[in-house]
Protein backbone atom coordinates (compact mmCIF):
# COMPACT_ATOMS: atom_id res chain seq x y z
CA UNK A 1 0.00 0.00 0.00
CA UNK A 2 1.05 3.74 -0.98
CA UNK A 3 0.63 5.81 1.82
CA UNK A 4 1.19 9.15 3.02
CA UNK A 5 3.49 9.57 5.54
CA UNK A 6 4.37 13.70 5.58
CA UNK A 7 3.49 16.70 4.53
CA UNK A 8 5.74 19.69 4.26
CA UNK A 9 5.14 23.66 3.44
CA UNK A 10 7.70 26.19 3.05
CA UNK A 11 6.32 29.14 3.43
CA UNK A 12 9.35 31.57 2.84
CA UNK A 13 11.61 30.40 -0.35
CA UNK A 14 14.71 28.97 0.73
CA UNK A 15 13.81 29.04 4.25
CA UNK A 16 13.47 26.06 6.68
CA UNK A 17 10.02 23.93 6.41
CA UNK A 18 7.37 23.22 8.43
CA UNK A 19 6.18 19.46 8.87
CA UNK A 20 2.28 19.60 9.34
CA UNK A 21 -0.12 16.42 9.71
CA UNK A 22 -2.79 18.24 7.30
CA UNK A 23 -2.72 20.62 4.78
CA UNK A 24 -5.09 22.15 2.21
CA UNK A 25 -4.67 22.34 -1.63
CA UNK A 26 -4.85 25.23 -3.46
CA UNK A 27 -4.48 26.42 -6.91
CA UNK A 28 -0.84 27.21 -6.30
CA UNK A 29 0.63 24.66 -3.89
CA UNK A 30 -0.32 23.64 -0.63
CA UNK A 31 -1.51 26.35 1.99
CA UNK A 32 1.20 29.13 2.79
CA UNK A 33 3.46 27.10 0.44
CA UNK A 34 6.62 29.52 -0.95
CA UNK A 35 3.93 32.74 -0.80
CA UNK A 36 6.53 34.67 0.73
CA UNK A 37 10.75 35.24 -0.90
CA UNK A 38 13.62 37.20 0.28
CA UNK A 39 14.96 39.78 -2.62
CA UNK A 40 18.23 41.41 -3.30
CA UNK A 41 18.71 45.33 -4.10
CA UNK A 42 17.79 44.32 -7.76
CA UNK A 43 14.41 42.81 -6.90
CA UNK A 44 15.62 39.28 -8.02
CA UNK A 45 15.40 36.38 -5.57
CA UNK A 46 17.95 34.47 -3.17
CA UNK A 47 18.01 31.39 -2.49
CA UNK A 48 20.40 28.66 -0.47
CA UNK A 49 22.26 28.30 -3.94
CA UNK A 50 24.19 31.36 -3.12
CA UNK A 51 23.45 31.86 0.47
CA UNK A 52 23.26 28.54 2.35
CA UNK A 53 23.01 30.33 5.79
CA UNK A 54 19.18 30.73 4.51
CA UNK A 55 18.85 27.23 6.25
CA UNK A 56 19.30 28.77 9.62
CA UNK A 57 16.09 30.55 9.67
CA UNK A 58 13.13 28.95 10.97
CA UNK A 59 9.38 28.63 10.36
CA UNK A 60 6.56 27.91 12.41
CA UNK A 61 2.58 28.84 11.98
CA UNK A 62 1.12 30.34 15.69
CA UNK A 63 -2.94 31.44 15.34
CA UNK A 64 -3.03 33.88 12.45
CA UNK A 65 0.80 34.05 11.90
CA UNK A 66 4.07 32.85 10.58
CA UNK A 67 6.94 33.54 12.88
CA UNK A 68 10.52 33.87 11.69
CA UNK A 69 13.57 32.93 13.70
CA UNK A 70 17.05 32.38 13.61
CA UNK A 71 18.84 30.29 15.42
CA UNK A 72 21.82 32.34 16.00
CA UNK A 73 19.11 34.94 17.19
CA UNK A 74 17.53 35.63 19.79
CA UNK A 75 14.50 38.14 18.55
CA UNK A 76 12.13 36.35 15.85
CA UNK A 77 9.66 38.50 13.49
CA UNK A 78 5.59 37.18 13.04
CA UNK A 79 4.23 38.04 9.90
CA UNK A 80 0.38 38.04 9.18
CA UNK A 81 -0.75 34.74 7.09
CA UNK A 82 -3.12 36.70 4.83
CA UNK A 83 -2.01 39.83 4.63
CA UNK A 84 -3.78 42.90 3.11
CA UNK A 85 -2.42 45.36 1.05
CA UNK A 86 -5.42 46.91 -0.19
CA UNK A 87 -4.23 50.32 0.76
CA UNK A 88 -1.85 52.95 -1.08
CA UNK A 89 1.05 50.22 -0.87
CA UNK A 90 3.16 49.94 -4.21
CA UNK A 91 3.63 46.47 -5.61
CA UNK A 92 6.63 45.41 -7.00
CA UNK A 93 8.17 43.22 -9.42
CA UNK A 94 10.10 40.72 -8.52
CA UNK A 95 12.05 38.14 -10.71
CA UNK A 96 12.01 34.49 -10.22
CA UNK A 97 14.38 32.50 -12.50
CA UNK A 98 12.61 33.68 -15.90
CA UNK A 99 9.68 35.08 -14.91
CA UNK A 100 8.35 38.76 -13.49
CA UNK A 101 5.75 38.43 -10.73
CA UNK A 102 4.11 41.03 -8.64
CA UNK A 103 4.61 41.25 -4.74
CA UNK A 104 4.37 43.40 -1.88
CA UNK A 105 7.09 44.32 0.71
CA UNK A 106 5.97 42.67 4.28
CA UNK A 107 7.26 45.41 5.82
CA UNK A 108 10.53 47.84 5.82
CA UNK A 109 11.29 46.33 9.54
CA UNK A 110 11.19 43.10 8.87
CA UNK A 111 13.31 43.61 5.67
CA UNK A 112 15.36 45.12 7.59
CA UNK A 113 15.30 42.73 10.72
CA UNK A 114 17.10 40.03 7.96
CA UNK A 115 19.20 42.48 5.88
CA UNK A 116 21.04 42.85 9.67
CA UNK A 117 21.47 38.78 9.85
CA UNK A 118 22.33 37.97 6.73
CA UNK A 119 24.56 41.59 6.20
CA UNK A 120 23.36 42.53 3.11
CA UNK A 121 20.09 44.34 1.82
CA UNK A 122 17.00 42.42 1.46
CA UNK A 123 13.56 42.96 0.98
CA UNK A 124 10.58 40.22 2.55
CA UNK A 125 7.70 39.96 -0.04
CA UNK A 126 4.35 38.24 -0.34
CA UNK A 127 2.65 36.94 -3.60
CA UNK A 128 -0.84 38.18 -3.31
CA UNK A 129 -4.24 35.93 -4.32
CA UNK A 130 -4.15 38.52 -8.13
CA UNK A 131 -0.19 37.70 -8.85
CA UNK A 132 -0.52 34.22 -10.83
CA UNK A 133 2.56 33.00 -12.16
CA UNK A 134 2.19 30.54 -14.90
CA UNK A 135 3.51 26.73 -14.55
CA UNK A 136 6.27 25.99 -17.43
CA UNK A 137 3.61 25.55 -20.58
CA UNK A 138 5.33 23.00 -21.90
CA UNK A 139 4.33 20.83 -18.66
CA UNK A 140 0.82 22.71 -17.58
CA UNK A 141 -2.00 20.23 -17.69
CA UNK A 142 -4.06 23.04 -18.24
CA UNK A 143 -3.07 26.78 -19.46
CA UNK A 144 -4.27 28.18 -16.07
CA UNK A 145 -1.76 25.92 -14.09
CA UNK A 146 -0.16 27.99 -11.93
CA UNK A 147 2.29 27.92 -8.67
CA UNK A 148 3.80 30.12 -6.11
CA UNK A 149 7.29 31.03 -5.03
CA UNK A 150 8.35 27.43 -6.33
CA UNK A 151 10.81 27.00 -8.85
CA UNK A 152 8.65 25.77 -11.47
CA UNK A 153 5.81 23.88 -9.97
CA UNK A 154 3.40 24.00 -6.89
CA UNK A 155 4.03 20.23 -5.49
CA UNK A 156 7.12 17.62 -5.24
CA UNK A 157 6.53 14.10 -4.18
CA UNK A 158 9.37 11.81 -3.04
CA UNK A 159 9.11 8.13 -1.96
CA UNK A 160 10.73 6.82 0.88
CA UNK A 161 11.62 3.94 -0.68
CA UNK A 162 13.70 6.55 -3.08
CA UNK A 163 15.62 8.17 -0.29
CA UNK A 164 16.04 5.04 1.37
CA UNK A 165 17.78 3.20 -1.71
CA UNK A 166 19.97 6.49 -2.28
CA UNK A 167 21.31 6.28 1.50
CA UNK A 168 22.11 2.41 0.57
CA UNK A 169 24.54 3.82 -1.78
CA UNK A 170 26.38 6.44 0.28
CA UNK A 171 28.32 6.27 3.70
CA UNK A 172 26.82 8.69 5.19
CA UNK A 173 22.59 9.25 5.22
CA UNK A 174 20.65 12.09 4.56
CA UNK A 175 17.48 13.41 5.85
CA UNK A 176 14.37 14.21 3.37
CA UNK A 177 15.08 17.82 4.71
CA UNK A 178 17.32 18.17 1.95
CA UNK A 179 15.35 17.66 -1.17
CA UNK A 180 12.44 19.84 0.40
CA UNK A 181 9.28 17.51 -0.83
CA UNK A 182 5.87 18.25 0.07
CA UNK A 183 4.93 15.30 0.11
CA UNK A 184 6.46 12.00 1.61
CA UNK A 185 5.12 8.21 0.89
CA UNK A 186 5.83 4.84 2.06
CA UNK A 187 4.95 1.68 0.41
CA UNK A 188 6.27 1.18 -3.74
CA UNK A 189 9.33 0.49 -5.42
CA UNK A 190 12.26 3.20 -5.09
CA UNK A 191 11.92 6.23 -7.56
CA UNK A 192 8.56 4.74 -8.93
CA UNK A 193 6.88 8.42 -8.52
CA UNK A 194 8.76 10.02 -11.25
CA UNK A 195 6.61 7.79 -13.67
CA UNK A 196 3.39 8.38 -12.07
CA UNK A 197 1.35 10.16 -14.31
CA UNK A 198 -1.78 10.01 -12.57
CA UNK A 199 -2.94 9.54 -8.95
CA UNK A 200 -4.95 10.09 -6.27
CA UNK A 201 -3.65 11.15 -2.31
CA UNK A 202 -6.90 10.56 -0.40
CA UNK A 203 -10.09 11.73 -2.77
CA UNK A 204 -8.35 14.63 -4.60
CA UNK A 205 -6.18 13.43 -8.04
CA UNK A 206 -3.15 14.78 -8.54
CA UNK A 207 -0.94 14.98 -12.13
CA UNK A 208 2.87 14.00 -12.42
CA UNK A 209 4.39 16.49 -15.09
CA UNK A 210 8.57 16.43 -14.83
CA UNK A 211 10.92 14.39 -12.58
CA UNK A 212 12.39 17.32 -10.32
CA UNK A 213 16.37 18.54 -11.67
CA UNK A 214 18.34 18.64 -8.33
CA UNK A 215 20.96 21.26 -7.69
CA UNK A 216 23.65 21.77 -5.48
CA UNK A 217 21.30 22.45 -2.51
CA UNK A 218 20.46 19.11 -1.58
CA UNK A 219 24.43 18.95 -1.09
CA UNK A 220 23.43 21.75 2.15
CA UNK A 221 22.87 20.26 5.59
CA UNK A 222 19.75 21.93 6.53
CA UNK A 223 20.80 21.95 10.34
CA UNK A 224 23.52 24.02 9.89
CA UNK A 225 23.70 25.65 6.81
CA UNK A 226 27.15 24.22 5.59
CA UNK A 227 27.70 22.28 2.13
CA UNK A 228 28.62 18.50 3.92
CA UNK A 229 30.25 17.51 0.56
CA UNK A 230 29.61 16.63 -2.77
CA UNK A 231 26.68 13.86 -1.99
CA UNK A 232 24.21 13.04 -2.07
CA UNK A 233 24.12 15.34 -5.84
CA UNK A 234 27.57 12.99 -6.65
CA UNK A 235 26.14 9.81 -5.93
CA UNK A 236 22.92 10.46 -7.39
CA UNK A 237 24.75 11.58 -11.03
CA UNK A 238 26.02 7.97 -10.93
CA UNK A 239 22.89 6.72 -11.63
CA UNK A 240 20.11 9.15 -11.95
CA UNK A 241 20.84 11.57 -14.97
CA UNK A 242 18.58 12.74 -17.31
CA UNK A 243 19.95 14.92 -20.28
CA UNK A 244 22.95 16.15 -18.02
CA UNK A 245 20.11 17.14 -15.20
CA UNK A 246 20.38 14.83 -11.84
CA UNK A 247 16.79 13.76 -11.04
CA UNK A 248 14.61 12.90 -7.46
CA UNK A 249 11.16 12.96 -6.69
CA UNK A 250 8.56 13.96 -9.43
CA UNK A 251 6.81 17.85 -9.82
CA UNK A 252 3.24 17.60 -9.04
CA UNK A 253 0.10 19.44 -10.07
CA UNK A 254 -3.34 19.57 -8.67
CA UNK A 255 -6.37 18.53 -10.21
CA UNK A 256 -8.85 19.53 -7.62
CA UNK A 257 -8.92 21.50 -4.50
CA UNK A 258 -9.57 20.23 -0.95
CA UNK A 259 -7.53 18.62 2.21
CA UNK A 260 -5.22 16.17 2.75
CA UNK A 261 -3.67 14.12 5.57
CA UNK A 262 -0.82 12.71 6.63
CA UNK A 263 -2.24 8.45 6.22
CA UNK A 264 -4.11 9.01 3.48
CA UNK A 265 -3.91 6.33 0.99
CA UNK A 266 -2.51 7.16 -2.69
CA UNK A 267 -3.52 5.14 -5.40
CA UNK A 268 -2.02 5.14 -8.85
CA UNK A 269 -4.17 5.29 -11.79
CA UNK A 270 -1.87 5.73 -14.80
CA UNK A 271 2.04 5.60 -15.45
CA UNK A 272 4.12 6.75 -17.92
Amino acid sequence: MLQLSEIWIYPVKSLGGISLNESKVTDRGLEHDRRWLLVDENNCFITQREHPKLALFQTKITADFLEISHKAVQESVKVSLNPDFSGNQKSIEVTVWEDIVVAFEVSPEISQWFSAILGFAVRLVYMPDESLRKVEPDYAVTPNDVTSFSDGFPFLIIGQSSLDDLNSRMSQAVSIRRFRPNFVFTGGEAYEEEIWKEFTIGNLPFYGVKPSGRCIIITIDPETGIVSGKDPLFTLSKYKKVRKKVIFGQNVIAKQLGNIGVGDVITVQKRI
